[in-house]
């Protein structure tokens, strides 16, 4: 199994959601997995992990790990050529370095060039960026370019955004 993970901000609150899904080319999901958690701090430039890996780690308690190949982030996993951790480093040293982590990041970060890798998908001019732990950059780069939709991006990941946002009130 696969899982992508997004979580959304508002109020005092934040919403995780992780799809479940078997293989690198499926349509959609086979599992919805979601949490809102309440008493949510301010976001803290540079800090960002801090306010949304609990989230993650509250979610994961409810999935059965045993068979996860991979988990997904929007974000970055490193964020800079000398391994500085993001979200995404902070996850996977949480899982005691067992599943590998991937980030995709529609915005460029500007301090890592060697570990990160821009992809174009489908018709766009407009990269993605991607990050990893627990895997070769160059593989990771590759699930995701091939990834099920025609365009930027992935049609799992387009839809773990959707869902967390159908219900924000």
């Amino acid at each position: 199994m696969i899982l992508a993970f997004d979580t959304y901000y508002y109020e005092d609150k934040a919403r995780t959601v992780a799809l479940q899904f078997e293989n690198w080319q499926d349509l959609e999901e086979s599992r919805v997995f979601d949490e809102t958690l309440s008493g949510i701090s301010e976001y803290v430039s540079g800090e960002f992990y801090k306010r949304e890996l609990p989230c993650i780690l509250s979610l994961l308690k409810q999935i059965d790990l045993t068979h996860c190949e991979t988990i997904i982030i929007d974000g970055f996993v490193i964020l800079d050529d000398e391994g500085k951790l993001g979200l995404g480093g902070y996850l996977y040293e949480a899982l005691s370095s067992k599943i590998p982590v991937i980030g995709v990041a529609k915005n460029n970060f500007s301090q890592i060039n060697r570990h990160k890798k821009a992809i174009l998908r489908g018709e766009s001019k407009k990269p993605l960026y991607i990050t990893v732990m627990g895997m070769d950059l160059e593989l990771a780069a590759d699930k995701i370019k091939d990834m099920n939709g025609d365009y930027r991006f992935p049609n799992i990941l387009k839809r773990v955004d959707a869902i967390g946002r159908d219900n924000i009130v």
